[in-house]
């Protein structure tokens, strides 16, 4: 009984094993800048208030959707740059950002009747911490 019990949870924890990280992951994880433009990450980090999904607009055109641990680099011009939730989510913030710089934007997600996002730009030090802890979000 007692090792068919070690077996179950060994093969539960092989059922935990992370994918490797993928090739645009691990670039965007070198947290470089590009020449005349800026970057904005935006990290949701897996200390979340909720694991639900949260849509939310990146500037006026992009719609992601966005889950614990997982962040998503977005490349701008200079100038400001805005971040809202999707629907009743009424979470916004407008980041003023200049070229050759990485911004780094915490979003945290509530969720009680409806999806809540508060977006907090954060230090390079916790936003790197989070991005290092966070997979990344693509686009198709």
């Amino acid at each position: 009984m007692r090792r068919r019990l070690l077996i179950l949870i060994a093969l539960g924890l092989a059922g935990c094993t992370q994918l490797p990280p993928s090739p645009q992951d691990i670039q965007a994880k070198k947290f470089e800048t590009v020449p005349g433009e800026a970057v904005i990450y935006v990290v949701r980090d897996s200390l979340d208030f909720s694991n639900v999904q949260a849509p939310i607009y990146i500037g006026k055109k992009l719609l992601l959707t966005t889950y614990p641990g997982t962040y998503y680099r977005w490349v701008v011009p200079a100038g400001r740059h805005t971040i809202v939730g999707y629907g009743q989510d009424s979470g916004t913030i407008t980041v003023e950002v200049g070229q050759g710089r990485i911004y780094f934007v915490q979003q945290r997600v509530s969720h009680i009747s409806v999806t809540n996002s508060a977006f907090e730009l954060v230090s390079e030090a916790q936003g790197r911490a989070a991005v290092l802890r966070s997979v990344l979000l693509t686009t198709p």
